[in-house]
């Protein structure tokens, strides 16, 4: 395919198999993220790649706990409404299960942070989709970045003193038939363009 068509043919994938993904191809996801572009090329952004399928877990149990101690609010994000009810449910596994969780962080204080991370994680999607692999952007770490409880666990993963959680990416073998990942575009219904 060309660039165009690996852009469009790119979708989440939110239920993997049980599988590890192969070392060489992890490591070129996560390659394809650290050559992201970066403000004033400042490369501060950190990938912590987690994999240990007890630490998934774990971090999948403090997620849920700190969303179902959450209350809804008149105006707040529909995703974030959606993982708070989940979780009171007990029913919630923000990562969907996959056997990789690529977290990406920056320097709370640096202006690029959010950008960075996100070229970044846009990259990574890419590619895992050229290697036949699915991703998902994960937001619920970012929602939960000040919680003091995900921070304290996430400084023991490796998160340094002054970075913050900007997105994920959950990456793995997507559990479809074929084993694919799903490739058919959706329809823009938006994302207008004005040409000056």
């Amino acid at each position: 395919m060309d660039m165009l068509e690996w852009i469009k043919s790119r979708r989440s994938t939110r239920k993997f198999k049980d599988m590890p993904v192969e070392k060489e191809l992890l490591e070129q996801v996560i390659e394809a993220g650290r050559f992201a572009p970066s403000g004033g090329n400042n490369q501060t952004t950190h990938f912590l790649v987690i994999q240990d399928k007890e630490v998934l877990d774990d971090l999948a149990g403090l997620v849920k706990q700190e969303f179902a101690a959450m209350e809804e609010t008149p105006g707040l994000y529909q995703s974030l409404v959606n993982s708070i009810r989940l979780s009171k449910t007990g029913n919630y596994i923000f990562h969907y299960n996959a056997p990789v969780l690529i977290v990406v962080a920056n320097q709370k204080d640096y202006g690029n942070n959010i950008a960075d991370c996100s070229c970044a994680l846009e990259n990574m999607m890419l590619m895992a989709n050229a290697h036949d692999l699915g991703s998902c952007w994960i937001n619920q770490l970012k929602w939960l970045n000040e919680n003091p409880v995900l921070l304290k666990y996430m400084r023991e993963l490796g998160l340094h003193g002054e970075e913050r959680v900007y997105g994920a990416l959950a990456l793995g073998y997507p559990d479809t038939k074929d084993g694919l990942p799903q490739r058919n575009p959706l329809a823009r219904v938006g994302n207008e363009v004005t040409y000056i």
